[in-house]
C-alpha cells in the first residue's frame, strides 16, 4: 500500500480476471458467453440478488428480428428515432439481429417463444413497426429470456457470477481502465482485468415512476463519466406512454396495442389518431406526450383492452391488472420513465473513449436509438453489442496498478439518510427534467442537483456505503442529463423543449 500525493490510500493487492463484466441483465450474460466461448476466464458482478433485480427481467413485449428484411426494420429505427439514429450503428444491429437471436435464444438457450398454430413462431407488432416481427412469450419475454440465460451463464465453467456485488470505482491509470473496486471489504476490493465491460442498465430510480428496478441508478454511466468516458445524448430519456396509472406502476407493453388495444380519453373518446398518422401505433414520444395532454385535459386516459382476448393472451399482464383491484377492460395509464437513449459512447465492438473499458446495453449509447427508441429493441442491442463486445474483449493480459482505496472512517449515517436525499433527486427530475422541458427549468433543476451532489460527495469521502455511491451516481446522471438538455434547445424525440415562459412557473423543490 503507498500514499498519493493527495493522502489517498492505494492499494495492488486483490484479484485477477481475464474479462471482468459488471451488470447481468442480457447485455452482461451475452458479453459473459462470448467471452467465455473465446477461452477467457470470466468474472460477472451484480448487484441483483434475483433475476427480477435486472432490467431485462421487467421486459415485456419481446425482442424484434428482421424477419428477413433488416431494409425494413433499419427503416423503421430511424423513423422512430425522428432522423437521429446512427445508420451505421443500426446496420451493425440488423445485421446482426437474426443471427444472435437464433444462436443465442433458440438455439443455445432454447427460450419458448409463442407458437401459433401451425407451430411457427408468432411475431407480433408494436407501435412504429412496418410490420409483425417480434418474439415474444406472453407479455413476459424478458423474464423467460434472462432466467435461463443467467442459469446457462452461471453454470459456465469459464464463467464465474457473483450476486450482491457492486462496483464502486473504476480502477484507471493513464486513459486505460484495468477493473473496478468493488464493495466486498470495508475499504474496497480490487479486481483487475484485461478488459471491464459495462452492463449496468438504466436510470429508472432517478424518477418517481419507472419501469426499472429499484435499484437502476446508472451507476455505469456515473463511473465512466467520472474516469473521464465520453457521455452522448444524456437529454434522451424515453417515457413509456401506458404504464398502469396507480400507485406501484407496471408496465402495459406496446404489444396490447400492436394486437388492437386502443387509448381513450375521459370522455370515451379514441384519441391518437388525431396526434398522428400511425394512432395507437405512433412513435412513443408521440403517444406519451399526447396521453399526458388528454389526462389533463379530460381527467384521465385508459387503455381499452376490449379488442383482445385479454385474459387468456396476456395472463401475466391481466393478473397484474387483478392484483390491483381492476376487473374491467379499462385500464388507467399514464407515461412513466422507461429507457435511456443515451449513455457511455460507444462504437460498434463497444469500445469506449477508454482504453480497455466497453460498455453494452441501456448503459451504453451506441447511435442505435438516436432521440427515440422503438419498441423491442433494447433486447436486441444488448444481445448484439454483449456478443461483439465479448469477443472484442479476449486476450489482453490483466496488469494491476495503484487503486484507490476507499475509506471508512466515519460513523454511519441514519438509515433514511440515502433514501430522503433521494426523495429530493427525484422531486427534481420529475418536476424538471420529465416528459416536457423547459429552459428555466433546466436551469433551477441543475442548481438544486449541483448542491445535492456536493453534499453526497462531501459524505462519501469517509464513507463506503453502497447506497451512498448509488445515491452519488444518480447525482452525477441527473446532472449529465440536466447539461444535455440544457445544451439542446431543439424539440426531438423524447426530448420535448417548452420555449413559453408563461409555463414555467413553479419553484424549485425545497433543500431538504
Amino acid at each position: 500500500m503507498t500514499e498519493t500525493d493527495t493522502g489517498t490510500a492505494t492499494t495492488t493487492d486483490g484479484e485477477v480476471a481475464d474479462v471482468l463484466i459488471v451488470g447481468s441483465g442480457i447485455a452482461g450474460c451475452a458479453a459473459a458467453l462470448s467471452a467465455a466461448r473465446e477461452g477467457a476466464d470470466v468474472l460477472l458482478l451484480t448487484k441483483a440478488t434475483k433475476p427480477d433485480d435486472a432490467s431485462t427481467d421487467w421486459a415485456q413485449g419481446g425482442i424484434s428480428t428482421t424477419r428477413g428484411d433488416p431494409e425494413s426494420l433499419k427503416t423503421d429505427i430511424i423513423d422512430a428515432s425522428d432522423g437521429t439514429a446512427d445508420p451505421d450503428a443500426v446496420d451493425t444491429l440488423v445485421e446482426n439481429a437474426d443471427d444472435a437471436v437464433e444462436d443465442v435464444l433458440v438455439d443455445t438457450l432454447a427460450v419458448a417463444f409463442d407458437e401459433g398454430e401451425d407451430g411457427a413462431f408468432d411475431y407480433t407488432r408494436e407501435a412504429a413497426h412496418s410490420a409483425s416481427r417480434i418474439l415474444h412469450v406472453d407479455a413476459a419475454t424478458g423474464t423467460h429470456i434472462l432466467r435461463p440465460f443467467l442459469n446457462y451463464v452461471a453454470d459456465h465453467e469459464r464463467i464465474e457470477v457473483r450476486q450482491d456485488t457492486a462496483a464502486l470505482e473504476l480502477i484507471t491509470a493513464e486513459g486505460r481502465v484495468h477493473g473496478v473496486v468493488s464493495d466486498e471489504a470495508p475499504t474496497g476490493h480490487p479486481i483487475y482485468a484485461g478488459a471491464t465491460i459495462l452492463a449496468t442498465g438504466g436510470i429508472g430510480a432517478l424518477y418517481g415512476r419507472s419501469t426499472n428496478p429499484a435499484d437502476a441508478t446508472g451507476d455505469g454511466i456515473a463511473m465512466a463519466a467520472l474516469a473521464g468516458a465520453e457521455i452522448e445524448d444524456m437529454e434522451f430519456v424515453q417515457f413509456h406512454p401506458t404504464a398502469y396509472a396507480g400507485a406501484d406502476p407496471f408496465l402495459l407493453s406496446e404489444a396490447l396495442r400492436g394486437e388492437g388495444a386502443v387509448l381513450r380519453n375521459g370522455d370515451g373518446e379514441q384519441f391518437m389518431p388525431e396526434y398522428h398518422p400511425q394512432g395507437d401505433l405512433a412513435p412513443r414520444d408521440v403517444v406519451a406526450r399526447a396521453v399526458e395532454t388528454e389526462r389533463e385535459a379530460t381527467g384521465e386516459v385508459v387503455l381499452d383492452v376490449r379488442p383482445l382476448e385479454f385474459e387468456a393472451e396476456y395472463p401475466a399482464i391481466a393478473e397484474k391488472c387483478r392484483d390491483r383491484g381492476i376487473e374491467g377492460d379499462e385500464i388507467p395509464v399514464a407515461p412513466c420513465e422507461h429507457f435511456l437513449c443515451g449513455g457511455i459512447a460507444v462504437d460498434d465492438r463497444g469500445r469506449t473513449s477508454l482504453d480497455r473499458l466497453y460498455a453494452v446495453g441501456e448503459c451504453a449509447r451506441t447511435g442505435v436509438h438516436g432521440a427515440n427508441r422503438l419498441a423491442s429493441t433494447s433486447l436486441l442491442e444488448g444481445l448484439v453489442w454483449g456478443l461483439r463486445a465479448g469477443d472484442d474483449a479476449v486476450g489482453v493480459d490483466p496488469e494491476a496498478v495503484a487503486a484507490p482505496e476507499l475509506l471508512n472512517r466515519d460513523p454511519a449515517l441514519p438509515d433514511r439518510f440515502a433514501a430522503e436525499k433521494f426523495t429530493r433527486l427525484r422531486r427534481t427530475m420529475d418536476e424538471y427534467l420529465g416528459l416536457e422541458r423547459d429552459p428555466d427549468e433546466i436551469a433551477r433543476a441543475s442548481s438544486v442537483l449541483r448542491r445535492l451532489k456536493g453534499e453526497v460527495d462531501a459524505y462519501i469521502r469517509t464513507r463506503t456505503a453502497r447506497d451512498l455511491y448509488e445515491l452519488r451516481n444518480a447525482s452525477v446522471v441527473a446532472l449529465l442529463i440536466a447539461r444535455a438538455a440544457s445544451e439542446n434547445t431543439d424539440s426531438v424525440g423524447c426530448h420535448y423543449v417548452v420555449t413559453d415562459a408563461d409555463e414555467s412557473t413553479a419553484e424549485p423543490p425545497a433543500d431538504d
